[in-house]
C-alpha cells in the first residue's frame, strides 16, 4: 500500500496570530485521500483533513470505526494510501515531533516503580536502580510542571488515580515539546472533575506551545467550549465542523444509531 509522507518547512509564525485562516507561515497537518486495509477488510478510506497548529481536535465515531487505526496512521505505525503533509516553522527539524499518549495503558498496581522512575528510564539511559542524579531529578520535575503534577513524582505509577495517570503520561508525551500531541482516548477511566482538569490542562498547553492537539474520545459532554473542531469517523470522515455542529448532524444521529429528536 502506497505510504506518502511530506514535510515541509515555512517560517515561524503562529496560527493564531494570522489574518486569515489560511496557513501561510504556521504549521499543520493535512490528510487527503487517506485509507487503510488490513487483508482485504478496509479499516477506513478517502480521509481528508486539516489540522492548524493551536487547535484541539476531537475525532469521534462508534466503536470499529478505524480512530485508533487512523491516529497510529498518522503516526507512521501503519502503512497507509493517500497523503500526510506537514508543515513545519522554518528553522526547526525535517520532520515533524509527535507526542502520543496510548489508550488504556496499565500498570500493576503492585509494581514498586515511581514517578520519577517511569521517566527517567524514558527520558534517560540512568539505570533506575542507581539513585537519581539531582540535575535529573530537576529535569523531571520540570517535565511535570508542564502538567502542575510536580507532587506526583514519587508516587508508585500503580496508585495513580486515573486522571493523575493522564497527566503523568501527558508529561512524557510533552518530553520534548512536540509539533503535534496526539492522544488516544485520554478520558477513559477519568471522573467528571478529572475531564474538566485534563481538558483545562490541554487548552493551557495547546495556548502556550501553540501545537497541535488530535484526541479520540467517547466522551461527548465536555468537548464544547474546549474543542476548536470534531471529525466524526465512521469508515470515512462524514462530518466535519465544531462540536454544536456535528453532535447535531444527522450523520452523528446515524452513526450512533439516535433518534431524530436528539438534540445537545
Amino acid at each position: 500500500m502506497a505510504n506518502k509522507t511530506i514535510y515541509q518547512k515555512m517560517r515561524t509564525e503562529k496560527h493564531s496570530e494570522l489574518p486569515t485562516q489560511s496557513c501561510h507561515g504556521a504549521c499543520c497537518l493535512r490528510a487527503t485521500d487517506l485509507g487503510l486495509k488490513h487483508g482485504e477488510q478496509t479499516i477506513f478510506e478517502h480521509i481528508d483533513l486539516h489540522i492548524h497548529c493551536g487547535e484541539i481536535v476531537a475525532l469521534i465515531g462508534p466503536n470499529g470505526a478505524g480512530k485508533s487505526s487512523l491516529l497510529k496512521s498518522i503516526l507512521g505505525q501503519f502503512p497507509h494510501s493517500g497523503t500526510l503533509e506537514f508543515f513545519l516553522p522554518s528553522g526547526e527539524a525535517s520532520q515533524p515531533t509527535f507526542g502520543y499518549v496510548p489508550q488504556n495503558p496499565a500498570f500493576d498496581r503492585n509494581d514498586p516503580i515511581s514517578v520519577s522512575d517511569l521517566f527517567v528510564s524514558c527520558i534517560s539511559h540512568w539505570p533506575v536502580f542507581l539513585p537519581i542524579p539531582k540535575s535529573l531529578r530537576q529535569k523531571v520535575e520540570e517535565c511535570l510542571s508542564r502538567v502542575h503534577a510536580e507532587k506526583l513524582i514519587d508516587r508508585r505509577v500503580g496508585t495513580l488515580s486515573g486522571g493523575e495517570l493522564q497527566r503523568v503520561l501527558l508529561a512524557l508525551a510533552l518530553e520534548p515539546i512536540p509539533h503535534i500531541l496526539i492522544l488516544d482516548e485520554p478520558m477513559s477511566g477519568v471522573d467528571i472533575d478529572g475531564m474538566k482538569l485534563l481538558f483545562d490542562m490541554l487548552d493551557e498547553i495547546r495556548r502556550r506551545y501553540d501545537l497541535s492537539i488530535l484526541m479520540s474520545t467517547h466522551d461527548f459532554t465536555m468537548l464544547d467550549p474546549y474543542v476548536d473542531k470534531v471529525l466524526l469517523l465512521n469508515d470515512t470522515i462524514q462530518a466535519v465542523g465544531s462540536p454544536h455542529k456535528v453532535l447535531n448532524s444527522d450523520a452523528f444521529r446515524t452513526a450512533f444509531h439516535l433518534g431524530q429528536e436528539w438534540r445537545v
